[in-house]
């Protein structure tokens, strides 16, 4: 192995999700089936493969309307490393959308030098928080300015709505596939009966992530998450954008621990699409 020459590029699809499974083990993620169809169905994921078949790297890029898009889930087995894969595969992926659409990943220390060689520059970083044994903060829950109801397909339209403020794209491909996975929904009404936030549970194999979490105000947020976290069992994991790190206080006095802070990176931009400070937790380092 001399070079990315040796392997092809393919694209990835279903029947490579136990491979992608294998891969994702390898280092120590974990990706299951539910996680990779998400993100496969929401776009688009490239690989290596050896000559036996296996795949040996991957990367996905996910694309947010006309104005963002998202990139993750590069890994490279260790036994092939050093030779350029994981570049070949971060420019396919930046290759697979024009040029003035402004492209983010959440990465890796390891990852973040290749990423600066490919143009990538870092804007901000979020919080990764988890906890193994939530304390419920059920006061916030009994506060009458506001409703947490289970979201269904009739509040998809506010959702989307909140989210493309949130987030400065168009998600709501993505928003339809994610609720579907997910374990559970809430939404939050006002007084007059419209959605002030949102936000989704998804089980995986070894944590439960909370988001993504949208709300006008960190009360909204933490009735949402507090919410999610007493009806979910096991270890818990959110991962905070930098400009919600007053939330913090409040999710360490409720047994979660940082336990990184991952730089986020854009490309094609000086800096992120436009947000209005209400995503409090992102759907997961591959969504952005």
């Amino acid at each position: 192995m001399t070079g990315t020459t040796h392997f092809q590029i393919h694209t990835l699809h279903q029947e490579d999700i136990k491979g992608l499974i294998e891969l994702s083990a390898s280092v120590g993620w974990d990706y299951d089936e539910a996680e990779i169809k998400t993100v496969m169905s929401a776009g688009t994921s490239y690989g290596h493969k050896n000559e036996q078949g296996q795949i040996i790297s991957s990367a996905a890029i996910i694309p947010y309307g006309q104005k963002l898009a998202s990139i993750g889930m590069v890994i490279v087995d260790q036994r092939y490393r050093g030779h350029g894969l994981g570049s070949a595969l971060t420019r396919t992926c930046i290759e697979a959308v024009p040029e003035d659409i402004t492209i983010m990943l959440i990465a890796t220390p390891e990852g973040k030098p290749l990423y600066e060689k490919l143009g990538f520059h870092t804007v901000s970083c979020v919080h990764k928080i988890l906890s193994e044994d939530y304390v419920p903060f059920y006061t916030h829950r009994k506060n009458g300015e506001y409703t947490l109801s289970p979201l269904t397909d009739d509040h998809l339209d506010r959702i989307v709505e909140l989210d493309r403020s949130a987030v400065g794209a168009n998600r709501s491909a993505f928003l339809k596939l994610r609720i579907r996975q997910a374990d559970r929904g809430i939404v939050v009404t006002d007084r007059t009966g419209i959605a002030v936030g949102y936000g989704l549970s998804i089980k995986g194999p070894v944590n439960t992530i909370l988001g993504p979490i949208v709300a006008i105000n960190q009360d909204v947020a933490t009735s949402i998450i507090d919410h999610l976290a007493t009806n979910s069992r096991g270890k818990l994991r959110i991962d905070v954008p930098d400009e919600q790190y007053p939330i913090l206080t409040f999710l360490e006095d409720r047994g979660f621990n940082k336990v990184s802070e991952p730089p986020v990176m854009i490309r094609n931009a000086k800096q992120l699409p436009p947000r209005n400070q209400t995503l409090y937790g992102i759907a997961a380092q591959v969504f952005g």
